[in-house]
C-alpha cells in the first residue's frame, strides 16, 4: 500500500493566489490607462467631425456658430458615439473664431487629460495633468 499522494498543499495554493493578486495589482493601472486612452479616440473623432462642420458653416455663412445640435446650427450630435465625451462650442471675435471643448462623461471622468479643446486654427489643448502629446 505504498501509494504516492499527488496534489497541491494549501500553502502552495495560497502562494499562487498571492502571486496572481500581486500581478493583478501591478497590471490593472496600466490596463485602465490603456482603456482611457482608447476612449479618448471616441472624443477625438467627435472633435474632428464638429471642427470640420464648423469650417463648412464658416465657408457658407462667413461666421462660426455655438449651436451644435440645432437645425440652424451644425445639426449634429454633441455627444460622442460611445458617450464618453460631450462637446460644446464657444465663438469669439464676432463669431470669427471658435473653441470646441470636450467634457469627459461617465467612465472617462477619471482621465488625466480632463477636458480636451481645439480651436479654429487647429490648436489642440487639455486641462488635465497629462502631457498634451499623450492627450491628443
Amino acid at each position: 500500500m505504498n501509494r504516492k499522494v499527488r496534489g497541491f498543499t494549501l500553502i502552495e495554493l495560497v502562494v499562487v493566489v498571492a502571486i496572481v493578486a500581486i500581478l493583478a495589482m501591478i497590471s490593472y493601472p496600466s490596463y485602465r490607462n490603456y482603456v482611457l486612452r482608447a476612449h479618448r479616440a471616441d472624443g477625438k473623432e467627435l472633435a474632428m467631425r464638429i471642427a470640420a462642420a464648423e469650417e463648412r458653416f464658416f465657408t457658407n455663412r462667413n461666421r462660426y456658430t455655438n449651436d451644435i445640435t440645432g437645425a440652424t446650427g451644425l445639426n449634429m450630435q454633441d455627444v460622442s458615439e460611445k458617450g464618453y465625451y460631450k462637446a460644446s462650442v464657444q465663438t469669439g471675435n464676432g463669431d470669427q473664431t471658435f473653441v470646441l471643448t470636450l467634457d469627459p462623461q461617465g467612465m472617462q471622468v477619471p482621465d488625466k487629460c480632463k477636458k480636451l479643446t481645439i480651436n479654429n486654427t487647429g490648436f489642440k489643448d487639455k486641462t488635465g495633468d497629462e502631457s498634451n502629446g499623450k492627450c491628443w
